[in-house]
């Protein structure tokens, strides 16, 4: 079931968003997945809760952009959160 609600979408943007941080955990259990060859109608049904057979359009739209929004992450959005004052950079105090 999923924990958090969920957009079919996650909001483009060039910055992290308030909805990409409640997501976090999401994006990394889509990437995790993803390394595991997992196939994507089994990751969609888990994480978002969501039956591809009852919904295939929508499952496959929900989870192919919370997967790239989460490449994303790894690439340039990880910036935003590693630079934000009061937060510690690189696990540093």
């Amino acid at each position: 079931m999923a924990d958090v609600e969920f957009l079919d979408a996650p909001p483009a943007s060039d910055q992290v968003t308030p909805y990409d941080e409640r997501h976090l955990p999401t994006y990394l259990r889509l990437l995790d997945a993803e390394a595991d060859h997992a196939d994507w109608q089994e990751a969609v049904r888990i994480i978002f809760s969501l039956d591809p057979a009852e919904c295939p359009d929508r499952a496959r739209r929900v989870h192919d952009s919370h997967l790239e929004r989460a490449k994303w992450m790894t690439r340039q959005g990880y910036r935003d959160l590693s630079g934000r004052p009061g937060k510690p950079q690189n696990g540093l105090k």
